[in-house]
């Protein structure tokens, strides 16, 4: 990779995304309405002494989830259209390779989604009343990371798809596996041994353990900085394998 080409490609989606005011709006709006709908969902649920009000548990959880899930459609359907128009081949006759290209969208939207997570938690801290015993800026980073492993599994699915339909079709696969064995619904050592171990080779699962050591933990944890890394690695071999997967047109 070459830094200043990776720079330029990285301000050059993020100009790209700043000018698409339907997928800004996606990325900003949408979240908190979500959040004001899980809010009233669990409002009037009774809560036993001591405990975590039901809504500080799922909320917590969605902060990472809405990154994940939003960052994975917007990436799979914009490299897809940077092949089906032709984009794609007149930039890698340009001396920008495919690594430039890839780890340019990883940072841009990564920061997107950064963004999009401090957003979400103010709405979910400042609105509602989250409570977590530990920072919100660490569920903020968390969300960061989650969002950039999304790009990448964005950018790595879109590479074996030829419509944008297509691309979307890759979301129940990649994703809904990912959301019903992380441990929000069920315990994750509470599985079955096979569903256990297919939860542990999930990248989202450690996302999930990382927000669950700050909702419950004041200080940042071995185990929360362990699934981070984790979720990093995952996000990172994602990228280089979309490298060595890209095409240049789609068909």
């Amino acid at each position: 990779m070459n830094g200043r080409i990776l720079a330029a490609t990285t301000g050059r989606i993020l100009r790209q995304l700043r000018h698409d005011k339907r997928t800004v709006a996606l990325l900003l709006v949408v979240p908190g309405v979500l959040l004001t709908l899980v809010y009233f969902m669990y409002v009037d649920q009774p809560t036993p002494p001591g405990a975590p009000r039901t809504f500080d548990r799922v909320a917590l959880i969605m902060l990472g989830f809405f990154p994940f899930i939003i960052m994975f459609l917007v990436t799979s359907i914009a490299m897809l259209r940077e092949r089906t128009t032709g984009t794609l081949e007149r930039l890698l006759t340009t001396p920008l390779g495919k690594l430039d290209l890839l780890f340019g969208y990883g940072i841009a939207f990564g920061l997107a989604g950064v963004l999009q997570s401090t957003v979400a938690s103010l709405v979910a801290y400042q609105i509602f009343g989250l409570d977590t015993a530990g920072s919100p800026w660490l569920v903020v980073l968390i969300a960061g990371v989650n969002a950039v492993l999304a790009v990448a599994l964005g950018l790595l699915c879109s590479a074996f798809a030829r419509t944008e339909f297509q691309a979307v079709q890759f979301m129940p696969v990649v994703v809904a596996p990912q959301l019903l064995l992380c441990g929000l619904f069920v315990p994750r050592d509470q599985m079955a041994g096979w569903l256990q171990a297919v939860s542990d080779a999930l990248p989202l699962s450690y996302a999930v353990e990382a927000l669950q050591e700050v909702g419950a933990h004041a200080d940042a944890t071995g185990t929360m900085w362990r699934d981070v890394a984790i979720v990093a690695g995952a996000a990172v071999v994602a990228l280089v394998l979309a490298a060595a997967t890209l095409r240049r047109r789609s068909g």
